[in-house]
């Protein structure tokens, strides 16, 4: 795997069963529950990248989409991203949230994209 690759989208949603009804229409695949977290949230397993649905209010961001971006070391891309001028708003072991040089969020995971929906990181 390339590092940097697109392999999740997030989008939050008021009606998460109704968003993921959406989702899996519009994508033919169906939407997992994830149990791991708190909150209710769905992700698809199936191709790249995969779609993330989330509550709102209990993800990285109440009102924007989050791409997540599969990197195999996540401390080598932190700094990567801090070098290049951006910043890390949420760090952790496996995922981060970060923000661009012109401030957009966006979230790295490690291999493959697992960030919980119950983040208590808001991009401001």
């Amino acid at each position: 795997m390339a590092d940097f690759e697109l392999a999740m989208v997030e989008f939050p949603a008021d009606d998460p069963e109704r968003a993921r009804a959406f989702w899996e229409g519009v994508l033919g695949a169906t939407l997992d529950v994830r149990t791991d977290n708190e909150g209710a949230g769905w992700q698809t397993h199936e191709g790249t990248p995969s779609i993330g649905v989330h509550k709102r209010g209990a993800g990285p961001g109440d009102s924007f989409s989050l791409p997540y971006f599969a990197v195999a070391d996540l401390a080598s891309a932190l700094a990567r991203v801090e070098s290049l001028g951006g910043s890390v708003v949420h760090p952790g072991d496996r995922w981060a949230i970060c923000k661009d040089s012109e401030g957009s969020p966006f979230g790295l995971a490690l291999d493959a994209p697992e960030p919980p929906c119950s983040a208590a990181a808001t991009p401001s």
